[in-house]
């Protein structure tokens, strides 16, 4: 092995990162092998592909980055196992063991786009809310434009982001640890031999996992919905509004469904620190203030549902947005005036102010906490030497910008046709100043992110701005939002994989290649799985759809539209309207975190030094989508596994408990899929019908006044409720 010997003057100087990462390479391990890109050519298929056809479903499991890189493990090791040593054209399709740089390869294409692509979104809503069904051509251009866009500038920034070793990005150091562990067959003592294997843990949890979902998630469907105080107090209105999971703040507490709980995310894969501030977040701003903005009926709340995703007119009834729009889909203000002012359920107003005060409190507490850090790594990575990594590194070929230059200029053509040469509404000019917002922005969010792990969202900043550059345009502000949102997010997405590569020692060119095509693979999946959905599942996107498809994030980002797009924020929450006194969130975000330093400097060794108040800020503005039934058993299950058990029975917790997660995760998501393609799709949904569905187990939860979504006050009479004029 070619290799560098460890002294404590050849490593990183950031102990995080001596802790996690070797300081040694093999230039001459595999990595670029027809094993490797198979493996992660279809775990590019496969892991975006069934997150897309989830996103559109409430509940829903998804399918994380760990469980690329956990699946992608006993994928390698059976290849190496049971495949001949065979060559194609010169190339042997099995080179021997399963290499931890053929791991890292596989598992960054597999999950390099496995969230849902956030143009699918803005596909959806043309096509239900506004519409327009353009053509599959103007799909891919759009999906494909803002998908890779962020790339090419992601990586003409690697000298700021990747490179300098002070530049950390601790989310990645977690991805390193657990990959050194995998490939470090005595990383576990004498005592653990006779122990489960965890590919034997995984499939076991799997098999169970998949076989237990039929329960909660087709047979009794109230073990996933369990209000139980709703159902012995069924038309209390106060109580289902408590206690209730369907419009409620859910204090009933329970669930036994596993996708309910880590529809937020999985619960034994976040810090128990964080997983405590989200839930005191959730505790003070949906059980404490939320109630008492209700019932006092502020902003007209207490007529309508206490939490609902959708917006509501003067009537209580859904916004019909259709009547305030013109044939072009522009606002026609004269039928706004003479029809509704637009009215948010309290908990989605909460979000909202929320999500603003996340911006401010992120940028707040990264000056605060961290402001000596960034001028630190600031200054060392305009003039530090290179670290161990970097040198290590240097041995292998740079991609030249050329190709970043030309992936930017294909990608910006794209979206340039995209919005010319179909009717968007979206002027050249705001496209380009899109892209602009997120360049300006990409190296100080970029590295607040490198050495806080936290990001500052631009979602609500793109939408402040085209609400006002563009009002009246919702097609302009969903676009302009996503060109300038995505392409900071997927710029930063591909230098923290980048760093990956850095610290894994994965030939640059190499990585480059495999993120560009995995992700144009995944993002061509996932718009081909979404027409697929839109076509042939009956009801799709409306809001009782029985088997779930729902489409909760597409309804948010339709909602965004209007508010933002059609009605626009000066008519919202400029000075005299309605929602105003949101923007208050803004101030309470930046003094907070102020709040929280001062007791720091008094007393460094309180327990407030865990309070973070741009987590707790942000961990809940999932919510809508997202119900108090996906919050507390989310944080009670975590504090079990990351808290208790970590600290009781560390051993087990280390060699089993990201394993359980994507087992979980994977067991949930095979159910879903046999549960939809053998029992609802087939026979368009009649199996079961008159029996399975009708039983008490799967209609308790729904008879309920939580399941009718009824509000707290009547309307009054003459059918309307709010303000005279708008």
């Amino acid at each position: 092995m070619l290799g560098i010997i460890y002294t404590s003057e050849n490593d990183s100087p950031y102990p995080e990162v001596r802790a996690a990462v070797a300081n040694t390479d093999d230039p001459l391990m595999p990595v670029n092998t027809i094993r490797a890109w198979t493996i992660g050519m279809l775990l590019a298929i496969i892991i975006p592909g069934l997150n897309q056809f989830f996103y559109l479903r409430y509940p829903a499991p998804v399918m994380s980055a760990t469980v690329g890189q956990l699946i992608s493990f006993p994928l390698g090791r059976a290849w190496a196992r049971f495949i001949p040593e065979w060559t194609i054209f010169g190339a042997s399709i099995n080179t021997g063991p399963f290499t931890i740089k053929e791991h890292v390869l596989a598992t960054v294409m597999g999950t390099v786009g496995y969230q849902s692509t956030y143009g699918t979104d803005v596909i959806a809503v043309q096509r239900f809310v506004y519409h327009q069904n353009f053509s599959f051509a103007y799909q891919w251009a759009m999906v494909m434009s803002t998908q890779l866009i962020g790339f090419s500038m992601g990586g003409m920034l690697r000298r700021f982001l990747v490179e300098p070793a002070s530049m950390i990005w601790p989310s990645q150091l977690v991805f390193c640890a657990l990959f050194n562990t995998l490939h470090t067959t005595c990383y576990f003592r004498d005592e653990d031999q006779n122990k489960m294997s965890r590919e034997r843990f995984f499939v076991y949890v799997l098999i169970g996992g998949c076989v237990w979902y039929f329960v909660p998630g087709y047979l009794f469907q109230a073990l996933s919905y369990f209000s139980w105080v709703c159902w012995i107090f069924p038309d209390n209105v106060v109580v289902n509004q408590l206690f209730g999971y369907q419009s409620g703040l859910g204090m009933s507490l329970l669930t036994f469904d596993w996708v309910q709980i880590s529809y937020i995310g999985s619960p034994l894969a976040t810090p128990w620190w964080a997983e405590m501030n989200v839930l005191a977040g959730f505790v003070i701003f949906y059980w404490i203030l939320t109630p008492v903005l209700y019932y006092t009926n502020t902003w007209y709340g207490a007529y309508l549902p206490l939490l609902s995703r959708t917006t509501f007119d003067n009537r209580g009834d859904s916004y019909n947005f259709s009547h305030i729009l013109t044939p072009d889909n522009r606002l026609n203000l004269s039928a706004y005036e003479n029809y509704s002012p637009l009215f948010l359920s309290t908990t989605n107003a909460m979000s909202y102010g929320l999500t603003f005060a996340s911006i401010t409190s992120t940028l707040m507490h990264a000056i605060l906490f961290y402001r000596k850090q960034i001028w630190a790594h600031f200054r060392r990575s305009m003039q530090e030497q290179a670290d161990i990594h970097a040198q290590l590194m240097s041995k292998y070929r740079q991609v030249p910008d050329l190709w970043y230059i030309c992936l930017l200029a294909v990608t910006v053509i794209l979206g340039i046709i995209c919005v010319e040469v179909w009717p968007t509404d979206f002027p050249v000019w705001a496209l380009l100043f899109a892209i602009f917002l997120a360049v300006i922005y990409m190296i100080p969010i970029g590295m607040v992110e490198a050495i806080t792990n936290q990001q500052v969202a631009l979602n609500v900043l793109a939408e402040v701005i085209v609400g006002y550059t563009l009002p009246g345009r919702p097609l302009a502000m969903m676009m302009f939002k996503t060109w300038g949102f995505i392409t900071m997010t997927q710029a930063l997405q591909f230098a923290s994989d980048l760093k990956l590569g850095h610290y894994m020692k994965i030939p640059p060119r190499t990585m480059f290649l495999a993120q560009v095509s995995a992700s144009a693979v995944s993002a061509t999946v996932q718009l081909g799985v979404q027409s697929w959905m839109l076509s042939n599942i009956p009801d799709i996107c409306s809001l009782h759809q029985k088997n779930g498809f729902i489409c909760p994030f597409t309804w948010a980002f339709s909602n965004a539209s209007i508010i933002w797009g059609v009605i626009g924020p000066q008519r919202q929450f400029s000075a005299g309207q309605l929602y105003n006194s949101l923007l208050w969130f803004f101030v309470a975000g930046a003094v907070f975190p102020l709040i929280t330093w001062m007791i720091s400097i008094k007393w460094p060794s309180s327990f407030l030094r865990y309070i973070n108040f741009p987590v707790i800020f942000t961990g809940t503005v999932l919510m809508p989508p997202a119900t108090a039934l996906n919050f507390v058993p989310w944080a009670v299950v975590g504090f079990i596994f990351q808290y208790i058990i970590r600290r009781r029975h560390f051993s087990w917790w280390a060699k089993y408990n990201y394993v359980l997660s994507a087992a979980l995760d994977c067991g949930v998501a095979v159910g879903v899929l046999l549960i939809f393609f053998l029992l609802q799709l087939p026979k368009n949904g009649a199996i079961g019908a008159t029996t399975i569905a009708t039983w008490w187990g799967n209609n308790v939860f729904l008879n309920t006044a939580d399941g009718r979504a009824e509000a707290y006050l009547p309307i009054p009479d003459g059918g309307t409720f709010g303000p005279t004029k708008w």
